[in-house]
């Protein structure tokens, strides 16, 4: 994500870090970070220190409770094994920056979508690991503890898998509010899809911490060895179902030729491994049954389609780029048509 260095008031914030105890020493070598949507990402250093600072950008206040919630993720995973950046504070003086954001060590890793070092792009075998590395962190996630600490109060596992249709048709819905709106009826069956997950709900469930948002350019892959340095971006993170995490690792996977249903690349893709060397690698890690894959598959198609939608429908009303909007209409109308051929074999 592009974030703008020359909005970070680096005097308040050095001055915070030594009041939290992080860092000595004045902010320096300041730069945006490539990264998600939702918040900025800046890396800079302080004192000794290598430092990087996640905060929602100044129109999108709200996203406030993401961090936090992120926050507490983070502080959570420092007593596992689990690959994540290091929490070092959290901070909700909007005197100090304008609004809540927190600090993590910076990790030493590349993210694959921007940087292919060289034994990444001339070793098949690096790249083949690289993908086997990612269902080897699902497959950690999913045994992460969920029922005590401060990850027990990020919600209720009870019920995940009933709420689901209800909650992201209930967003769909809401899109019916901005002007010039073609309707759901322009993204194909969706409908339709919603109905058919409600009726066929999975009888095998699993709680735990899930990611929500885990593909390949959310996770730092290590220089050396190709396994992950650290997964990146929990503001989504719930408890739930893991498998949900799964499967949209898995609808999103491009084939052979590279070809996906999202905008994001990775080059070379030769050698990388086919989606059901994920799987495999998953279940045999987890022990769980996949018989309640394709169920999830078509639920990650049918939530991340109505969210890509809603961009589509505040470009309609002119509060988002037309362009981008489109883009991801397109995207939205091929998840939901990966959906319905889900269907086929659930």
């Amino acid at each position: 994500m592009a974030g703008r260095s020359q909005d970070l008031d680096s005097a308040r914030l050095a001055a915070w870090l030594n009041d939290a105890g992080i860092a000595d020493g004045p902010v320096r070598d300041v730069r945006a970070l490539v990264g998600g949507t939702q918040n900025l990402i800046l890396r800079f250093t302080a004192g000794d220190r290598n430092l990087v600072l996640r905060r929602p950008p100044p129109d999108r206040a709200s996203s406030e409770k993401t961090i936090r919630r992120e926050a507490i993720v983070l502080a959570a995973l420092a007593e596992t094994d689990l690959p994540h950046p290091r929490l070092r504070g959290l901070c909700e003086d909007a005197e100090i920056l304008g609004g809540t954001f927190l600090v993590t060590d910076e990790v030493d890793g590349f993210n694959a979508t921007s940087e292919m070092p060289e034994r990444a792009g001339s070793d098949p075998a690096f790249r083949y690991g690289m993908g086997i590395a990612l269902a080897e962190g699902l497959a950690a996630l999913a045994s992460v503890p969920v029922d005590r600490g401060a990850i027990a109060t990020l919600g209720s596992t009870d019920g995940f898998v009933e709420r689901q249709v209800d909650r992201w048709a209930s967003q769909l819905a809401g899109y019916a509010d901005l002007a010039g709106w073609p309707g759901p009826e322009a993204l194909g069956p969706v409908t339709a899809i919603g109905d058919w997950l409600r009726a066929n709900l999975p009888e095998d469930r699993h709680a735990g911490l899930m990611h929500g948002d885990y593909h390949i350019a959310n996770v730092l892959f290590r220089r050396d060895t190709g396994g992950l340095a650290a997964i990146l971006d929990w503001e989504l993170a719930a408890l739930g179902d893991p498998l949900l995490d799964l499967a949209r690792l898995v609808t999103v996977w491009p084939n052979a030729r590279n070809e996906g249903l999202l905008s994001l690349k990775v080059e070379p893709w030769d050698a990388f491994p086919p989606v059901e060397a994920l799987i495999e690698r998953y279940a045999a890690i987890t022990g769980r049954s996949m018989a309640a894959l394709p169920w999830f598959e078509a639920l990650a198609c049918y939530k991340f389609g109505i969210i890509l939608e809603g961009t589509h429908a505040r470009a309609c009303a002119g509060h988002a780029d037309p362009a981008v909007g489109a883009r991801l209409h397109a995207s939205a109308k091929g998840l939901v048509a990966r959906a319905a051929a889900t269907l086929d074999r659930a």
